[in-house]
């Protein structure tokens, strides 16, 4: 049976292998950690993850989530999932994604069919078009941002 007690200590019981979903960048609440966000949802999977001393130059496309924390040049593209730039990441990339969650830097036009969260600490030098955008005070973007909520919802459509 469900108790509250249960739910407040599998969170600090977790081991750093599964840690969560995305970082939390510093001075920031851990109710914007987009893990909190999805509750109630399908599962909660940790998404793929490159590292901080990893360096990318090409194509990367794949079919699930991402987190990036390493210096990548060249495309990015995510069929509809989310993809997170991490506090050290460095991408120099078109970004094409379901949504994409910055804490780092970015420079390049980014595609979302759902939302772009820039967070305080995170940086857009590129266009932005995406059904919603989110700017957290402290952040850096350059650059023209159209939004486009029919994205959404033929995004929806398209998944049923």
């Amino acid at each position: 049976m469900w108790s509250k007690q249960q739910t407040v200590a599998e969170p600090a019981s977790s081991s750093p292998a599964q840690g969560p979903a995305a970082p939390i960048a510093p001075g920031s609440s851990s109710s914007s950690s987009p893990s909190n966000a999805r509750l109630g949802g399908a599962p909660l999977r940790n998404p793929a993850r490159l590292g901080s001393t990893l360096q990318i130059k090409g194509e990367i496309s794949g079919a699930e989530a991402l987190l990036i924390d390493g210096k990548v040049e060249g495309p990015i593209s995510l069929h509809g999932h989310e993809l997170t730039v991490g506090p050290n990441a460095q991408l120099t990339s078109g970004i094409e994604a379901g949504d994409v969650i910055v804490y780092g830097k970015v420079v390049g036009d980014v595609h979302a069919r759902g939302r772009v969260d820039i967070k305080a600490d995170g940086s857009i030098i590129g266009d932005i078009s995406s059904a919603r955008i989110s700017i957290e005070d402290g952040a850096h973007f350059k650059g023209r941002i159209e939004i486009d909520p029919a994205k959404q919802s033929q995004a929806a459509s398209a998944a049923s």
